[in-house]
């Protein structure tokens, strides 16, 4: 007597595209470069360790100072246009008792939303000053006391290449004039008035 036969096992097809290298890799966005690296102290930071962070050079604190200012002001912005919208539309609202009699005519709603585009447009420009001003004092604080590694210029020139570059990023798109302004006035006055050393 013969034993009855085993039916072979059906082998699952094998799809290739599932394991090739786009379909298994995942890929990762590009790391984002450090704003400040590590230099080595000098003999009047021993406290700080042997080494410190710095910006490694003038242009790229710069950079950072105005990403960090423009990021601080559109979100105080952002902010600020809910605010003025919801104030704009309190302040520009019908009477109650129209509403309430169903005396509200179209001219009425017109008036309304004239009113609110001139609220939300005072709204928005005192805002903008104000986010301004903001994004300073959050941002100005830390990059005051940062470092920057500067290398083969005489204290002279860096303290006017630093005026230069001080003047650029408050002043924004008057720089060309403000910066032969400032040049020209001595460096402890201008120390003093920006009331903060960039080592």
């Amino acid at each position: 007597m013969t034993a009855p036969e085993r039916s072979q096992p059906e082998v699952p097809s094998i799809d290739l595209e599932e394991y090739s290298a786009s379909k298994t890799l995942i890929p990762f966005d590009q790391p984002v470069p450090l704003l400040r690296g590590p230099i080595k102290a000098g003999s009047q930071e021993e406290t700080a360790g042997r080494f410190i962070l710095a910006f490694k050079d003038p242009i790229s604190w710069a950079s950072a100072y105005k990403a960090c200012e423009s990021q601080v002001t559109q979100q105080c912005e952002s902010g600020a246009r809910i605010g003025c919208s919801i104030a704009a539309s309190d302040k520009c609202k019908t009477p109650w008792w129209k509403s309430f009699t169903g005396s509200a005519s179209n001219q009425d709603f017109a008036e309304r939303a004239r009113c609110e585009e001139r609220e939300m447009e005072a709204c928005l420009e005192a805002a903008k000053g104000k986010c301004h001003e903001f994004a300073k004092q959050k941002c100005f604080p830390a990059f005051c006391d940062a470092r920057i590694a500067v290398k083969g210029l005489s204290p002279k020139v860096n303290k006017k290449e630093l005026s230069r570059l001080i003047s650029w990023v408050n002043l924004g798109e008057n720089c060309q004039i403000a910066d032969l302004w400032r040049l020209e006035r001595p460096w402890l006055e201008f120390k003093a008035n920006l009331k903060c050393l960039i080592a």
